[in-house]
């Protein structure tokens, strides 16, 4: 697999809304883009920090994801996502051969069309991470 750059740092928040001003006014960041990612039920913001993006990610759903994590009393940074040159379908059958569990088995839509799919945090030394194909 290669990897050219952390594409972005996933943040969980309970409201973009409240989350914003913090980066915006104190860290001086800008946010460019808020989409809805229905299946994921959540909403993203994306804010750039030099090269790398940040996602303030948004429960849409008592079901979210995103949701459940908060619940458990976690907070702050969910997941880092690596931007994979050579395709996400390969990443993930290269992680598969090695033994890695694979919460997608295949790359599916995610936020700003790149083609995401997920590596287990078992299997990841605790760290969720995103593998996204542009």
């Amino acid at each position: 697999m290669k990897i050219s750059h952390i594409e972005h740092l996933g943040i969980a928040v309970q409201s973009i809304e409240e989350a914003l001003p913090y980066f915006e006014n104190v860290l001086g960041l800008k946010c460019y883009a808020v989409e809805e990612v229905e299946d994921q039920k959540v909403n993203t913001a994306f804010l750039k920090c030099g090269e790398v993006k940040l996602e303030l990610l948004e429960p849409t759903s008592p079901e979210s994801t995103i949701q459940k994590w908060l619940d458990k009393g976690n907070k702050g940074v969910h997941h880092v996502a690596f931007c994979i040159e050579d395709g996400v379908a390969n990443a993930l059958a290269e992680c598969d051969g090695k033994g890695i569990r694979l919460i997608d088995k295949a790359p599916r839509k995610g936020a700003e069309n790149l083609n995401i799919a997920f590596l287990h945090p078992k299997d990841t030394c605790g760290i969720l991470t995103e593998l996204c194909e542009h």
